[in-house]
């Protein structure tokens, strides 16, 4: 068991901590032999890691050299997004290829209808194997009938400095080389506590702290501790994809690495800002992808069950999917994919209702508050837990420094006070803090973008303000739905 191995190690130093693979050339070969085209998967997504914290996006703190490699050997994506920035709706979107709405997740610690149908049911009927280790967080168990793979702590919150162990991984690569597999490895870093990783790599006085956080002393020491799991989470990276290497599969093996939503940061997780929505995606698939290349295409989660489904040579007309393909930019076939990327938020019952809808065009973004006269609450970011200890005391900071310092102020009342309509141009300002919405230039944008979003509410049935109670949370959490979507084709 391990906490973490420096990048690449050699097979022989693997070895020497204990760790054995089989060796597969006669299995390998066979397989091979029988002219097998559909790729192994791994998908290995990170936990609350806002995308541009990490150096593939310009981030100028965190230590990933594990993401480094892996992006110069395969295809960035720009401009991934997720719907709902939320760990549990945006699993489901991405394992069922349904929107939110669609898949029946639309708020956390929910649950999907028990008719969904998901990456195992798709994948196994092509032959896979469909596993998932770590962290699961989607509901019901039919509608997302994974196999279980051990060696992680699954719970980051009970024991949140678990050892990991890969053994279990190991086993489920090598299980059958002749059967392909997809395998999810849910890493539970950065998700708060942040206890991993070496800290002292990152002194808080010489963080370069990002725009829409206040800067206090505690706000740099909770950044410090971030950053130092973001690390510790590259090097799980760096494990899983060396377990790959060692097996003699990789070339065989399309790998896919996502760091989900923003990070646990006032304005990034559970928004519907860019730092929330936006993602990093990362693909390398040997052969077919070219080293070192980036792509402006706009995909989502939805969009990764079709797409695998294409890659392993299934029928996509048979998918009933929010999502489509994007296998011809994964090919450099195409650069487009999307005009738009939605978003959709529903507080409870992270905190009081708050409902809120956006779109953008991966250069403009549309925002819509539909309660503006609420006050934003999230309990996890502004509350206290069990006897009166602070959940996140870096807040705390926050609401004390806006006496005396401008900025600060300004960035609590952008969290706790919105107004009914923002428009951000992303491009130039990616922590969107200046609000276009009443600049005659941008007029057009914004009436378009306005459109956009209403069409596409229209298609997903979206109830709007009625979604976001706690009744109709505790009902989808009971697989009661109140709300299900029309008969529609997704908006592309």
């Amino acid at each position: 068991m391990t906490r973490s191995i420096l990048p690449r190690k050699s097979f022989f130093v693997l070895a020497l901590l204990g760790i054995s693979f089989p060796l597969l050339p006669a299995a390998l070969g066979h397989r091979r032999a029988t002219g097998a085209t559909a790729p192994n998967v791994l998908i290995i997504m990170a936990d609350d890691c806002t995308h541009s914290d990490l150096p593939i996006y310009g981030g100028q703190n965190a230590k990933t050299p594990n993401l480094d490699q892996l992006a110069s050997d395969g295809l960035l994506f720009r401009k991934a997004y997720l719907t709902s920035a939320m760990c549990q709706p945006c699993r489901a979107e991405l394992y069922s290829g349904m929107f939110p709405m669609g898949n029946g997740c639309a708020w956390n610690h929910s649950a999907s209808f028990a008719e969904t149908k998901s990456l195992p049911h798709y994948l196994s009927k092509l032959g896979y194997r469909v596993g998932i280790a770590v962290k699961v967080h989607v509901l019901p168990k039919q509608a997302f009938p994974f196999e279980s793979v051990s060696g992680f702590d699954s719970n980051c919150v009970r024991d949140p400095t678990s050892l990991h162990d890969l053994s279990g991984v190991n086993e489920f690569i090598n299980r059958d080389p002749g059967e392909p597999f997809c395998l999810v490895v849910a890493l539970v870093e950065p998700h708060v506590p942040w206890v991993m990783g070496d800290v002292s790599v990152y002194p808080p006085k010489k963080l370069r702290l990002p725009p829409n956080l206040a800067d206090t002393q505690r706000t740099r020491e909770a950044y410090s501790r971030y950053l130092a799991e973001i690390t510790y989470m590259d090097s799980q990276v760096g494990e899983l994809l060396l377990s790959l290497d060692t097996s003699g599969q990789s070339s065989e093996t399309m790998v896919l690495f996502t760091s989900e939503q923003g990070s646990q940061f006032p304005g990034n997780k559970w928004t519907n800002w860019d730092t929330g929505l936006h993602t990093g995606m990362v693909i390398r698939w040997p052969g077919v992808t070219k080293s070192g290349e980036s792509t402006d295409a706009i995909v989502h989660y939805a969009d990764v069950v079709p797409t695998l489904v294409d890659a392993a040579g299934g029928d996509l007309s048979e998918l009933k999917v929010d999502g489509r393909s994007f296998l011809g930019v994964i090919r450099g076939e195409q650069t487009k994919h999307r005009d738009y990327a939605f978003g959709a938020h529903n507080n409870v019952p992270e905190g009081p209702p708050y409902p809120i809808r956006t779109v953008s065009n991966g250069e403009y973004r549309y925002l819509r508050n539909l309660q503006p006269e609420r006050l934003y609450i999230e309990k996890h970011l502004m509350g206290l837990r069990g006897a009166g200890e602070l959940n996140n005391p870096y807040w705390q900071t926050w609401i004390w420094d806006s006496w005396n310092t401008p900025k600060t102020y300004d960035l609590v009342q952008r969290y706790m006070q919105r107004p009914a309509e923002s428009l951000y141009h992303t491009t130039s300002d990616p922590f969107e803090l200046n609000d276009l919405i009443s600049h005659p230039e941008h007029q057009a944008i914004l009436q378009e973008l306005r459109r956009e979003l209403d069409e596409w509410l229209v298609e997903q049935g979206d109830p709007g303000i009625d979604q976001d109670t706690h009744e109709t949370h505790q009902a989808a959490k009971r697989g009661d739905h109140r709300y299900r979507p029309p008969t529609h084709n997704a908006k592309q």
